[in-house]
C-alpha cells in the first residue's frame, strides 16, 4: 500500500477538485451535457482508485492470509471484492 499511497492521494485530490468544479457548473447553470461529461470523469477516477486499492488488497492481504492459513477468510475477502465490484 505505502508504494501506491501517494499516487491514491493525488488522484484523489484530482477527484476532490473535479467534485468542486461539478459544484460550480451546476451553479453557474453549465449545460447539462458538460456536466454529464464531468460526472463521468469523476466515476472513472474513483474506479481507478478502486482498482489500485482492490489489487493491492489481493495481491498482499489476501496472499498473506492465504500463506498464514487463513483460506476461508482469503476466500470470503476474494468474494466479497468481486460483489464490490460489480455494483
Amino acid at each position: 500500500m505505502n508504494n501506491n499511497k501517494q499516487k491514491l492521494i493525488r488522484r484523489l485530490k484530482i477527484i476532490e477538485g473535479q467534485v468542486r468544479g461539478l459544484q460550480e457548473m451546476i451553479n453557474n447553470g453549465k449545460y447539462c451535457i458538460d456536466v454529464i461529461t464531468q460526472t463521468s470523469a469523476v466515476k472513472q477516477g474513483l474506479s481507478n482508485v478502486e482498482n489500485i486499492l482492490m489489487e493491492e488488497h489481493l495481491g498482499h492481504c489476501v496472499v498473506n492470509q492465504i500463506k498464514s492459513g487463513k483460506n476461508k477468510k482469503a476466500t470470503e475477502e476474494i468474494l466479497k471484492v468481486y460483489r464490490l465490484k460489480r455494483k
